[in-house]
């Protein structure tokens, strides 16, 4: 008998070399790591947020089924592997990066350790991350703050900018 399948999102964004290119092999990556990635959103141009004097983002959210659970630890450890093999290297504080791969949501998980934090701990201030998100899964509710994904976009502060990338 199968167990229930419980998704979880994982934010993506590169700003360095073929940007798209980078987020492909991410997306591949994680296939490699035996994750089903089971939908993705539009792919995103964004202006960086924090450090403004770099290249601008390609954002995009993949959306996991799992049936057969690793612990949301040992899936970011995969989501690291998958980095780092692609040659991330964290050498500056939200700098440019060539993919980056963050665990948002596991089904409404929460955890708090040195290792991670679910849901996201910026997930709800980020618009880079909210429109793709609430393209996959609108009415998903935050387990956190209790509100839909689409209702978090639609209060957000951050005004940055964020369209629909055409290659």
């Amino acid at each position: 008998m199968k167990g229930a399948s419980i998704k979880a999102y994982v934010g993506m964004g590169s700003n360095l070399g073929d940007r798209a290119g980078n987020m492909l092999l991410g997306v591949r990556g994680m296939m490699n790591a035996g994750l089903c990635v089971s939908r993705l959103s539009s792919i995103y141009e964004t202006e960086p947020v924090d450090v403004k004097d770099q290249p601008a983002f390609l954002n995009m959210v993949a959306e996991l089924s799992i049936e057969q659970l690793p612990s949301p630890e040992q899936l970011m450890a995969r989501l690291l592997r998958i980095e780092y093999a692609l040659g991330r290297r964290r050498e500056m504080r939200r700098g440019p990066r060539i993919i980056d791969l963050d665990l948002l949501l596991y089904g409404q998980e929460t955890r708090t350790s040195e290792f991670l934090r679910l849901p996201h701990p910026r997930l709800h201030l980020r618009r880079f991350v909210l429109t793709p998100l609430a393209e996959l899964a609108p009415r998903f509710i935050h387990p956190s703050i209790n509100q839909t994904i689409a209702q978090l976009l639609s209060k957000t502060m951050d005004d940055s900018k964020v369209r629909r990338w055409q290659a």
